[in-house]
């Protein structure tokens, strides 16, 4: 049994040359150590998931969610990013938890009295803690909680994601200042502070997404640090961190790390604003009006990413232009090696055309495009060739697959808030992509000498369907699994579950999947607006369905296994735990 043991981070800072025990790589493939179970963050656990699942226990994880749902425009919204349950094979469970306070607004939505709400001045009033459980007896039982001094970053001015990694003797945290605790997983001890910036904990730079650890126990995360300009704007300097299992730090630029990539003082274009539909009618000489543009600033990590590390060792991560209006529309897929010289940058410009005309009509409706202001294929929100957008409001991250390619989950605006899935040979070339519902890190099945992929695909602006897609090697669809749930339900304090059908949903609801979670049969396990999980098998069956709290418009939730089977999923700000007994 841990010892309980609980500390603040206000630790001490040590030096990078104390030893660290190598992680157990026998092992990596039945923990889920991460972001997406592994370094690669294919999702799939070497197990079978339990069947019969029922709900075995359950923790609040957030205590503010309600409050936190009233704020959102719809008021039923959680605008959070959720990170995933770390499970072991000795039964340890490591659930990151919130505290603090959180001040609501009175009326919820309306900003008063600031701050409150979802202002990042009142988010950096709470807490974010790793809790340490342990499975005795068929019961989850608390061993030890340490909190974190890390707070969300005012550059991004939202709850972005607070994901730690576990290795087989330490667990890593987000700290302030984008520092990294290293925390013995026996006690919660602080063992190490890992700083980039030196002995001083840097107050305006930020350990940003997800901490991704390799099967030699090396650490990977990014870093941003707010700089002021000298005309007066606020950049984002960002840094890929890499640390040895000995704790000798070396970190990459992102600011010289991409060849040809805007500099900091280059014009980027906007997006425009005003009347729609976009783009605005030609110039008076007939030439096509294209919006304004502003310094691009400096090349950073999307910030709910985690960079993701192939079997050969190759890291992926995400850059974009830190502008906040623009920025994502110049982002790029980076290959590094493993000591962080460049092996190829791609960018995600120049390779779509699939905009007006093509998955956008022209029309008077403000989702179409203006008809006679756009030549076929462009997006109607620049009148340029589309860009595949890097969007920091997603936690997606790159995926590395088996044949050493890559796969990254992008974002758009024009083809109706979805996005596209891009695939990337292991030399940077362009494959192939698949149009779906953003914000996923897919899931990887391996079968057959090749390998599936699954993602979300919900149709947003045509109110469904909402679907559960699995793509071949080459982005192609196998099958897809519709939600086909029309009630709203919720547990009721006995247990029980009541339902309406309020006419509200008729083509089904959203799925919520940030980060599925696939078994060694080629099940993949999922969470749906409608507050169930679900089980769906490699053929596209539903093998089961589990209603958790409510049914609500959730944060996109990642799904953990444990190497029993069990599942752990979120729901309305609480864990569930599913098995079987």
């Amino acid at each position: 049994m841990f010892a309980r043991f609980a500390v603040v981070a206000a630790a001490l800072l040590v030096s990078a040359t104390s030893a660290v025990a190598p992680v157990a790589e026998e092992r990596a493939g039945c923990d889920w150590t991460q972001w997406g179970q592994n370094a690669a963050h294919t999702g799939q656990l070497c197990t079978g998931g339990e069947r019969d699942l029922r709900l075995v226990t359950h923790l609040v994880v957030d205590p503010f969610a309600a409050q936190e749902a009233a704020e959102s425009t719809s008021g039923s919204y959680l605008p959070v990013h959720l990170p995933a349950p770390l499970t072991d094979g000795d039964g340890n469970v490591f659930v990151v938890r919130k505290g603090g306070s959180y001040v609501g607004c009175d009326p919820p939505g309306s900003g008063r009295p600031a701050p409150c709400g979802n202002d990042i001045g009142n988010l950096e009033r709470e807490t974010w803690s790793l809790q340490a459980l342990h499975w005795q007896r068929g019961q989850l039982v608390p061993q030890w909680t340490f909190t974190s001094d890390w707070k969300p970053s005012r550059i991004f001015g939202k709850e972005s994601l607070f994901q730690s990694a576990m290795s087989e003797d330490f667990v890593y945290v987000p700290g302030a200042g984008g520092t990294v605790f290293q925390l013995a997983k026996s006690s919660g001890r602080v063992v190490a502070r890992i700083n980039p910036f030196g002995a001083t904990v840097d107050p305006v730079a930020f350990a940003s997404g997800g901490l991704t650890l390799d099967a030699h126990g090396t650490l990977f995360y990014d870093v941003v640090k707010s700089e002021p300009t000298s005309d007066g704007l606020e950049d984002g300097h960002g840094w890929l961190v890499r640390v040895s299992r000995d704790r000798k730090i070396t970190t990459a630029d992102y600011r010289t790390l991409v060849p040809g990539a805007p500099r900091p003082t280059d014009l980027c274009y906007q997006e425009f604003t005003g009347q729609r539909p976009f783009p605005p009618p030609p110039q008076p000489d007939g030439s096509p009006t294209l919006p304004g543009q502003l310094p691009c600033l400096s090349q950073r990590a999307a910030l709910s990413s985690a960079p993701a590390v192939g079997p050969d060792g190759t890291i992926f991560t995400i850059s974009r232009a830190h502008d906040a209006r623009g920025g994502r529309n110049y982002g790029y897929v980076v290959a590094l090696n493993p000591d962080l010289t460049l092996k190829w940058a791609t960018s995600l410009r120049g390779i779509l055309d699939d905009g007006c005309g093509v998955l956008v009509p022209y029309g008077d409706d403000p989702n179409d495009c203006r008809p006679g202001a756009a030549p076929l294929g462009v997006d109607p929100y620049t009148n340029l060739p589309p860009a595949a957008g890097v969007d920091d409001s997603s936690s997606a991250s790159p995926v590395a697959l088996p044949d050493g390619s890559v796969v990254y989950g992008t974002r758009n605006v024009y083809n109706g808030l979805r996005g596209h899935l891009m695939k990337f040979d292991r030399t940077g070339h362009y494959l192939a992509n698949f149009d779906y519902g953003w914000d996923i890190t897919p899931g990887v099945a391996p079968h057959d000498g090749t390998y599936s992929l699954y993602i979300k695909n919900n149709d947003y602006f045509s109110d469904g369907p909402y679907d559960v897609t699995r793509l071949d090697a080459g982005l192609v669809k196998e099958w897809s699994y519709t939600n086909t749930e029309t009630r709203t339900c919720e547990r009721l304090p006995d247990g029980t579950v009541s339902c309406v059908d309020e006419g509200n949903h008729p083509n089904g609801f959203e799925w919520c999947i940030s980060a599925p979670a696939v078994d060694r049969d080629g099940t993949v396990y999922g969470l749906s607006q409608d507050g169930n999980l679900y089980v769906v098998d490699s053929q596209g069956h539903q093998r089961e369905k589990v209603f958790l709290s409510k049914t609500i418009a959730s944060a996109y939730t990642p799904v953990s296994l444990d190497s029993r089977g069990r599942v752990y999923a979120q729901n309305n700000g609480e864990l569930y735990v599913l098995g079987s007994g």
